[in-house]
């Protein structure tokens, strides 16, 4: 046995002599002594018994010296000493001969591939992805067969050392932005990376409540944005693929957009626009109209508003804050809380309380029926991060109707738009297709039309823009 062995054995044994899940074994065979290191917790006891200790026990003595020609595994590695530590943490057994040995055991502490949940598919397939860095990358495999498909991997985080994938069509996808992706994943220097929020915090540039990058768990859609040019970003531990770069409109598709008949789509997508312009603007013009441009509206509705405003004590800005913040916590208790009971407190929260609180005055119907039509059209979107956007911009769109009435709201728009024409994802205009106008892009932005209609790939992800029927 070669004296360097030992004592690199000897040197792990005693870094991690506090932790019991480490176990270390000396195993005598033929006069030779060969050491073995793993973790319990991270590796599969029953794979080691069974195909790893019992088989070095039967080896004859001439085989030793060549272990990784003998021992059963498709993942068997020859390592170098400074490896050893991440090996076992990735859940390899370490075999100590004439070589360092690292073969693969780990141990299956996933869920597995389970229905999709954050995104509901209507009629897609209905797997999602798992906390398993292999298995989200075998459901993009799976439907996204080949060579060109590229998968390129490096290690995040001081401590965690989280794998992080890189997938991308190299055919298709754009390499100065692949280039741009790569720079700044190699500079976040932080301790660790739990899950895929982590990277985006670190990969958004822009400080802003609209969301530049996007996130999924559902494999089809990311499949169909790797085929455009896009690139996405897979982490260990995570269900939720990140995909880069998003535009603006992107938030007003859904997958399951292509597996209906373009009409009917084109139709859902017009009520989600006007959905994103009820949520923001409906709360302000109402406050508008009736603090400070009452000629907005006919007389008869006025004074109705006004007639059920006349035992609310508070001023109107101060109501619909009220209002919007009572929806906000109720929608959290809905999301925090368990189905059944999260079930019963919206119904208590929406019914009894709303229904209390305008029968005691201090809350007028009108400004339930308001913030209750722009908080539901919020909710159209299943982007988490864009309805946080909205629900911040209907607040700065309500004070500045207060102040300026519909001036306000006028200037609002254009402080939104401005923001949103100046955003870039990776580079890119994030109001594309729109500004920068391309009208080959309006065949599927707004109105939808065949696939076979939609000839060319996007033009700023990609140079190869000739594609396929499929989108």
């Amino acid at each position: 046995m070669v004296k360097s062995m030992k004592e690199e054995f000897q040197k792990l044994k005693k870094t991690f002599s506090h932790s019991k899940d480490y176990i270390f074994k000396e195993i005598k065979i033929h006069g030779k002594t060969i050491y073995c290191v793993f973790n319990e917790v991270l590796t599969s006891s029953d794979y080691i018994n069974d195909f790893v200790l019992k088989r070095l026990l039967i080896l004859p003595k001439r085989k030793i010296k060549h272990l990784q020609n003998y021992l059963p595994d498709a993942n068997l590695e020859e390592i170098q000493p400074e490896e050893i530590v991440d090996y076992i943490h990735r859940g390899y057994i370490i075999i100590f001969s004439y070589k360092i040995i690292a073969i693969e055991a780990k141990a299956k502490l996933d869920r597995g591939v389970s229905e999709v949940e954050s995104e509901l598919s209507i009629q897609g397939p209905k797997d999602a992805f798992c906390e398993n860095f292999n298995t989200n990358l075998g459901l993009i495999r799976r439907r996204i067969k080949s060579e060109h498909l590229v998968a390129e991997r490096m290690d995040i985080g001081r401590l965690t050392k989280t794998s992080v994938g890189i997938l991308y069509m190299n055919h298709i996808a754009c390499k100065k932005t692949l280039k741009k992706v790569k720079e700044k994943l190699q500079t976040i220097d932080i301790d660790g990376i739990l899950d895929a929020t982590y990277l985006r915090e670190n990969l958004e540039a822009h400080v802003t409540f609209f969301p530049t990058i996007s996130s999924t768990e559902r494999p089809d859609k990311v499949s169909m944005a790797l085929l455009e040019g896009k690139i996405a970003l897979l982490v260990d531990m995570s269900p939720y693929v990140l995909i880069l770069p998003t535009f603006f409109i992107d938030y007003f598709h859904t997958v399951d957009d292509y597996y209906q008949k373009p009409i009917n789509i084109t139709f859902i997508r017009i009520i989600r626009l006007l959905a994103f312009m009820i949520a923001i603007f409906t709360p302000a013009f109402y406050l508008a109209v009736t603090t400070h441009n009452f000629d907005l509206i006919p007389l008869n509705l006025l004074l109705s508003l006004k007639a059920q405003r006349q035992s609310v004590p508070f001023p109107a800005l101060i109501e619909a804050m009220i209002m919007s913040i009572s929806f906000e916590i109720l929608r959290e208790s809905d999301i925090r809380m368990s189905s059944t009971t999260g079930s019963a407190v919206s119904i208590l929260g929406g019914l009894i309380l709303g229904d209390a609180a305008v029968s005691a005055g201090i809350i007028s119907p009108i400004m339930i029926i308001v913030i209750a039509i722009s908080a539901i059209s919020g909710l159209v979107f299943p982007s988490i991060e864009l309805v946080s956007a909205i629900r911040w911009w209907r607040f700065i769109m309500m004070i500045l109707a207060t102040l300026f009435g519909i001036w306000g709201i006028l200037l609002g728009t254009i402080i939104l738009f401005l923001r949103l024409y100046t955003l870039r994802s990776f580079g890119k205009p994030y109001l594309y297709p729109f500004l920068p106008f391309n009208k080959i892009e309006q065949k599927d932005a707004i109105i939808k039309t065949s696939n076979r209609g939609v000839k060319y790939r996007n033009f700023l992800l990609t140079t190869n823009r000739k594609r396929g029927i499929f989108r």
